[in-house]
């Protein structure tokens, strides 16, 4: 079987998607996969660079990544692809949308508002909310331009910044709690990884220097456990989730809430991810050969 992994892409999160599309390369057994390396950039001709391959492994992070266009153009091409599928993938992307789909299925998530413009802020809803606050680009990935707000003051330097990136900036309420990350692979829910950032805020530093955050398997409490579990897979659910994702949360108090939904988790050295299942007992060679054989039959 020819595999072609296609990584580098056109977002911000490149460098991010390079780095995971190598990892992918040396970790598929080469007895059983001729392995490819794609690299994609800008005004590329992807039909003819995805030519004779039998599945594309996709290692794309953000826009034209993971947001359903590539699945798409893949899907007309006749070649299957790895993770999910076209509607979840454009969905997932968004923030927003995301947020509004699992609130309607009963789960918990901060609140928040969404901003346009730097100029039309509303301020008074951000005092609802509460400060802190968590600006964001609404489809960025990464925690690329991503801030953590404390007063009014800081606001629009922040939205500033995230406009750079996208055209839509999330402002959700801060929740001071402990982070965790749960990673589902064919509906089932691997060991929970608890994430303990060296710095106040999980920032991109954070989650790509191999000293920024402590990411470790936690053992919950069984009640709660079962809470994040539930969670989880109903997100995935909501969603329609195929193959693998990633649900991030915060706990406070005992009680969960759902930060957002990776419908194509990284694979660098440093994810999640492998971490979850090695602590499963799957090997990030397995891991890799389940993702594909899931897909295969996810795309028969």
């Amino acid at each position: 079987m020819k595999v072609g992994v296609l990584m580098g892409g056109m977002s911000s999160e490149r460098e991010v998607s390079l780095n995971t599309g190598k990892e992918i390369v040396k970790n598929l057994d080469k007895n059983k996969y001729e392995v490819e390396p794609i690299v994609i950039g800008k005004g590329e001709d992807i039909p003819n660079k995805v030519k004779g391959i039998d599945i594309a492994f996709l290692a794309l992070h953000g826009k034209f990544g993971e947001d359903g266009i590539i699945q798409g153009m893949l899907e007309s091409l006749g070649i299957p692809y790895t993770g999910c599928g076209i509607l979840s993938s454009s969905i997932g992307i968004d923030k927003d949308m995301t947020k509004r789909i699992i609130r309607c299925a009963k789960v918990k998530t901060p609140d928040w508002i969404m901003v346009k413009d730097a100029k039309n802020i509303n301020f008074a809803k951000i005092e609802e909310i509460g400060y802190p606050v968590v600006v964001k680009p609404n489809c960025g990935g990464s925690s690329i331009a991503t801030s953590l707000v404390k007063c009014k003051d800081d606001i629009v330097e922040a939205v500033e910044e995230a406009l750079k990136y996208d055209k839509e900036v999330m402002i959700e309420k801060y929740i001071k709690g402990d982070e965790i990350t749960c990673c589902i692979l064919n509906k089932k829910m691997l060991p929970v990884i608890a994430i303990k950032p060296r710095a106040v805020f999980f920032d991109y530093t954070s989650k790509y220097d191999d000293d920024g955050a402590d990411e470790v398997i936690v053992r919950l409490q069984k009640e709660l456990h079962e809470k994040v579990e539930r969670m989880a897979l109903k997100c995935y659910e909501a969603l329609k989730c195929s193959v693998y994702s990633r649900v991030d949360m915060i706990v406070k108090d005992g009680e969960p809430y759902v930060l957002e939904i990776n419908t194509l988790p990284g694979m660098t050295s440093n994810s999640l991810f492998p971490k979850s299942a090695r602590a499963a007992g799957i090997s990030f060679s397995e891991l890799l050969n389940l993702i594909i054989k899931y897909s295969m039959e996810e795309r028969a």
